[in-house]
Formats: C-alpha cells, structure tokens, sequence
C-alpha cells in the first residue's frame, strides 16, 4: 500500500506543496490514500478534483488585494510560533487542553466567514473520491479527530476545521463539537500511515521521527526563502509556489 501525506504550513505551505506536487508530476497521486493536515487538508481536498498543473495555475495567478485580506489581517508569527513552541514542550493532554484554551477564547472572525474563505480555496465543495483524510483536534476532549468522506461531515467544514490555527482563526463547530488545527501536535500525523509499505511526506514543517520506511521532501534552501518569516502572509503565495515547482522538478523519486 502506498500514502501521501501532506503537512501544515500555512498559504506558503499550500503553494509549496502544490508546486512540489505538480514538478513530481500526476503519478505522485497514485496512492491508496492521503493524510491532509492543516495547509495540507487544502491541497489533498483540492487534488482529488483538479490536476496538480491546474492546482498550480491557480497558486500562481494573482488575487485582487480583496481576497488577500479576506481572513483579516496577517498574524503574528512569532506569537503563534511561541504557542506551538509550548505545546511541544508539555505532555500531549496538557499541551492539547492550553492551545484549545487559546483557540476558544481568541477574538477571531466568524466561523462561517473562515468556512466561507476556506471554501472559495476549494475546486468543489464535494468530498472526491479518492481516499482522503483531513485531521483536526477536538477542543472539548482533545483528542485527535479524522475525518473522511464516510464521515457524514461537509468537506469545507472539516477542511476549516483543519485549518483553524489557535488564536488566528475560530474553532469550528461540527454536529456540536468545535474543532481546532490538526497539527497541534504533529504537523503532518504520519503515524496514521504508519502501516503502509510506500509513504511519501511533503512537509513544510519538519516532522519529527516521521516512520522508517517514509521518504520525506522538506523545503530547500530556495523554498524557505521563497515561504518567508511568515507563512501566513499572503505574499508568499506565489513565490512559494514557483519554489516548489523548482524543488520538485529537481527531485528523483525512484
């Protein structure tokens, strides 16, 4: 069996992997199933309906300032890097329970206006048919949830919810639980692929001890340029992307 998995990494990390994915070329995609964290969640939603080159084509096309500003104003990374950084240093229970503190008493905008941005980065607002997961944590019991397309859950809802960096953007509210950012503690969650014999991870973020058998592309040195000191700005995006392209055209997978 093989996997595809793609990490958090914010509107650079969405443009990274889709630039890594179409200069990896359409068979990259040939898997038996993709765990979507996150910025990931975006790109494994977006794939399993439109070609890499098409996913490109859109990272690449610039957006009027309108829909660069339409989930407010850039965060503060360095704000959001010391919370992760916390989180990471505490046991797994207590590190989940302060950042769903965090992300539930944020004054954020709307959930149905972050719904609403995350769908317009949708192709379809359908679950493919392609065997997808999209992680996120629920706030209330903390535990890691993952939704699929069996899950009776709409695909903007459970990729918002996947994307919903603590403190930056609401917890999302799914059959009467909110959920937050799947990468709370593992940006990419590899581990749900563990048992597969082929595992690909394309990570913004460094996994830590990712599983023996995966191969894992991270950002050179041009693509971490090219992303910046803040993934969420919107600038980014293209650079980001034309990086990636770079990145994955030099890369030799087999």
């Amino acid at each position: 069996m093989r996997a595809l998995v793609l990490g958090g990494g914010g509107i650079a990390g969405v443009a990274w992997e889709v630039g890594i994915l179409h200069g990896l070329g359409e068979t990259v995609l040939d898997v038996d199933m993709i765990v979507g964290t996150s910025a990931g969640s975006i790109v494994a939603a977006a794939l399993g309906h439109i070609s890499p080159a098409e996913a490109y084509r859109l990272q690449t096309t610039p957006a009027p300032p309108s829909a660069n500003n339409a989930a407010g104003p850039v965060p503060d990374i360095d704000k959001l890097m010391e919370l992760f950084g916390k989180a990471y240093s505490l046991p797994p229970d207590e590190a989940v329970r302060m950042v769903a503190d965090v992300s539930l008493a944020a004054e954020t905008m709307p959930e149905e206006a972050f719904v609403n941005v995350i769908g317009r980065n949708l192709p379809s607002p359908e679950w493919p048919d392609s065997n997808i997961s999209v992680v996120a944590y629920d706030t209330g019991s903390g535990e890691r949830t993952v939704f699929t397309r069996d899950s009776g859950v709409a695909l903007g809802l459970a990729v918002a919810a996947s994307c919903s960096v603590p403190g930056v953007f609401p917890p999302i509210t799914i059959d009467g639980k909110r959920y937050m950012d799947g990468g709370i503690r593992m940006s990419n969650n590899a581990d749900l692929v563990a048992d597969h014999d082929e595992i690909l991870i394309i990570a913004p973020i460094v996994e830590l001890a990712p599983p023996p058998n995966a191969k894992v592309i991270t950002p050179d040195e041009g693509a971490m340029k090219a992303m910046g000191a803040n993934v969420l700005d919107p600038a980014s995006r293209i650079p980001s992307a034309e990086a990636g392209l770079r990145q994955g055209q030099s890369i030799k997978l087999h």
